[in-house]
């Protein structure tokens, strides 16, 4: 069991290392550089080249059945969940074969929308403690299923 993180942009790191640490998991951390490497021998950090989606691409060619997969790229979830991989957003939530089509066409649409209209704000909520908190229990979640 593997967990890969979407590391840019990633504002969960650190308790993605305290729960892999406590369970002697492996953790990935795949950016496009300027990530600081942890000194914790369970963590091995991966810089992919430059160019859009190259981590996405990275991670999506190793992850698979009971590895867990954090990011809050939609596409990338959907290529891991179709994979086998459990897959957790920042904020805790779990996307899964139930969901990952709803909310991959509800990106699409937004997308759509917001380049038909270039007024059309998105933006979405802050990070928040609470999030960090369903964040680190859905992790811990997740890490048991993997381990049955």
């Amino acid at each position: 069991m593997t967990i890969y993180v979407d590391a840019d942009a990633c504002p969960v790191k650190a308790e993605i290392e305290r729960v892999g640490t406590r369970h002697g998991l492996r953790m990935v951390i795949v950016s496009n550089g300027g990530i600081r490497p942890s000194p914790n021998p369970l963590v091995e950090t991966v810089i992919v080249a430059e160019g859009p989606d190259e981590a996405d691409r990275w991670i999506a060619e190793r992850a698979g059945p009971g590895d867990v997969v954090i990011t809050a790229d939609i596409p990338l979830a959907a290529r891991c969940v179709e994979a086998g991989a459990q897959v957790l957003k920042h904020d805790g939530e779990v996307l899964s074969a139930r969901n990952i089509g709803n909310i991959l066409a509800t990106r699409d649409l937004m997308a759509d929308l917001r380049a038909a209209n270039p007024f059309l704000q998105g933006g979405g909520r802050g990070f928040t403690k609470a999030d960090r908190s369903r964040f680190l229990d859905a992790l811990e979640l997740a890490v048991r299923r993997s381990r049955r």
